[in-house]
């Protein structure tokens, strides 16, 4: 954000900075992050299996540590987060961490 001055106003006005080209970057950034969503979910169905209740799960050092994965994801964390909040999977806890939460099962609600 930046203050702006306006010469014919007595107060000054804040206006972002992000020309118009960055603002349409972010629409472009939001297909990219349902794009990366589809893809942890046909990976978690490649590397996982079914669980007791029917539903595909992986483990997260499994995710972290495949050569595919690694190579297909620029922030797996961040994916997983994005993938958590549009309940397309869960996991306990916030954030996983490499070696931390290596056995945390990722667990893929939508088939």
């Amino acid at each position: 954000m930046v203050l702006v001055s306006h010469p014919s106003r007595s107060s000054n006005v804040l206006r972002s900075a992000a020309p118009a080209t960055e603002r349409k970057r972010s629409a472009s950034e939001k297909m990219n992050v349902e794009h990366e969503v589809t893809l942890l979910m046909d990976e978690i169905r490649r590397l996982g299996s079914k669980n007791a209740d029917g539903k595909t799960s992986v483990k997260f050092g499994v995710l972290f540590n495949d050569d595919k994965c690694a190579n297909l994801f620029e922030a797996l964390v961040g994916t997983l987060k994005a993938a958590k909040r549009k309940k397309v999977i869960t996991f306990d806890g916030e954030l996983l961490l490499q070696g931390v939460h290596d056995n945390v099962d990722v667990i893929l609600l939508q088939e």
